[in-house]
Parts: structure tokens; C-alpha cells; sequence
């Protein structure tokens, strides 16, 4: 089967790298990528534009918008990416070179950082990158629940507050990364109530098949299980690893698992391409 990441990093973030070399332990690297797409058929990927202006200052307040990929000095050819939005830097200016990097036929789409910044997902601060959003067709994917730092507000990233941008954007196509775990609950809600919006099942398990192992023994998977259950749309959902987090065939395995077998073929691959339709052209060139 065809794989579709969709949501990796590709950015010279020091806690990515700090955590694949210690925690994952994979090779955060251009090469390291295309080895585990490689062994695991995966043919296309989307990265979250993000970036730091001096070592470990992500979430960096200081970051132009948009924030684009920097691990390398390109990229893979199949690899659509989402730049990334700093609200405190949405001048006029900004928003100028964020329309003109979005017309780029590699990006695939926009990324929001609940909680590392402290604005709501309905902020007006964010209204005109949904109208950018609407203006080009192009899908709004957000950080939801949990955040990768001690830095973030977690009440901005709780997976309910999208419930309002959906409602009032029915334009716009939006995903919520992560499935706003650990509040995947409410997340399923918002997921099944709102015909635009979709999720990624990306970061539920940091580390390596160890620690895979070590929460299937015990009831950590529980809440998320109830949660698809509830949601009952398998094909909003897609699969995605938030690499360097943990390997891409360690992360197959259990998504595999806890997915059923008649909508791999959707979360894999399928639902990815209807989200990102620029995606696919991306892929057949």
C-alpha cells in the first residue's frame, strides 16, 4: 500500500533534533527521511513550516511569517509543505509574502500553532490568512492539544475552540493535527459535527516501538479508542507521524492496529490527496 505522511517537520528545530538523537533515535536528516520512506513505500509527505531564530526559542515570537523548511538545503520532490504562521508577525507586509509563497505549486497548505502562541483559533488576529485560505483553496491545519513545550498555553490549543472557525468557514477545509489529543474526545466531536474539518493521527506516541509497546500494557490507549469509536468518520482522518518524533515504521504498525483494515487505504493515502489537492499534482509530476 501507498503512504502518505501527512504531517512531518523538516526544520532545524533543536528539541526535533534533541529528540531524535535521544529519544526516537532515528537520523533527523535529508537522507535519513528518504531511507525510512524507502523501506516503509511512503510517496509523498506534508511538512508544518516552522522555525527559530536562535536555539531552542520555538514557540519563537520573533519568526517571520510564513515559516518554511530549513532542516536542508531542499527538500524531497514529493513533499507538499504548509508554511507556518507567527501571529504577532501578520503585518502587511507578512501577509504579501505569505500570498506569494502560498501561489508556490509545493505548498499544499497553511499551519497554525495553537498553544505555542496564545490566540484562539477564532482570533481575528487569524482572519486574514482564512480569507487567503478561501481565496486559493487551500486547507488551514491547526496544532491541537498537547504542545511540544513547557513554553505553550494549553487552553489555546484545546480541540473544542475549532468548533467556531468551522462553523463560521464553511469555505475553508481544516485539519486538526493530532486529533487535539488528549482531549481527543471533544476532538472527535468537532470532527463529526463539521463537514470541513478533518484530522491527523500524528504525535499520539513519542519515542520508539519500546514505547509503543509499553502503552498498548497498560490503558493509555483507551480514551483514544472510545474517541474513534465516537467520531465514526475513519475517512476524516489521516495518518501522519509529526517526524522526528517517532519512525515512520513504528508508527505504520500502530496506526495499523488501531485503525480498521477496510479504511487503511483512506487514512493511509486517500483522504490526504482530498485534503491537499495540490498534493496529488505534486505527486503525478
Amino acid at each position: 500500500m501507498k503512504i502518505i505522511d501527512a504531517h512531518v517537520h523538516f526544520s532545524k528545530i533543536n528539541s526535533f533534533q534533541h529528540t531524535a538523537d535521544n529519544i526516537s533515535r532515528l537520523s533527523y536528516t535529508y537522507d535519513g527521511l528518504l531511507k525510512e520512506w524507502k523501506e516503509n513505500n511512503v510517496v509523498g509527505a506534508v511538512a508544518m513550516g516552522v522555525t527559530e531564530t536562535e536555539p531552542n526559542a520555538f514557540p519563537d515570537y520573533k519568526s517571520n511569517t510564513p515559516m518554511g523548511l530549513n532542516l536542508a538545503n531542499s527538500i524531497p520532490s514529493t513533499m507538499g509543505y504548509c508554511p507556518g504562521i507567527n501571529p504577532y508577525k501578520l503585518e502587511e507586509e507578512n501577509l504579501q509574502s505569505l500570498e506569494r509563497e502560498i501561489q508556490k505549486p509545493n505548498v499544499v497548505g497553511m499551519k497554525i500553532y495553537l498553544g505555542y502562541y496564545p490566540f484562539y483559533a477564532y482570533d481575528k488576529v487569524y482572519s486574514p490568512v482564512y480569507r487567503l485560505a478561501a481565496k486559493y483553496n487551500l486547507p488551514v491545519v491547526f496544532h491541537t492539544g498537547d504542545t511540544y513545550s513547557e513554553k505553550g498555553l494549553l487552553k489555546y490549543s484545546h480541540p473544542l475552540t475549532l468548533d467556531e472557525v468551522a462553523v463560521f468557514n464553511r469555505d475553508v477545509t481544516f485539519v486538526m493535527a493530532h486529533f487535539g489529543d488528549p482531549w481527543v474526545l471533544d476532538g472527535a466531536e468537532v470532527v463529526y459535527k463539521n463537514k470541513n474539518m478533518y484530522a491527523d493521527l500524528s504525535g499520539l506516541i513519542v519515542g520508539t516501538n519500546q514505547e509503543i509497546n509499553r502503552h498498548k500494557k497498560t490503558r493509555f490507549l483507551q480514551h483514544l479508542l472510545h474517541a474513534l469509536d465516537y467520531c465514526d468518520h475513519f475517512e476524516k482522518l489521516m495518518f501522519g507521524t509529526d517526524w522526528p518524533l517517532i519512525s515512520v515504521e513504528a508508527y505504520i504498525s500502530f496506526i495499523k492496529e488501531i485503525i480498521p483494515k477496510e479504511y487503511h487505504q483512506a487514512v493511509f493515502h486517500d483522504t490526504a490527496l482530498k485534503v491537499f489537492p495540490r498534493l496529488q499534482e505534486l505527486l503525478s509530476e
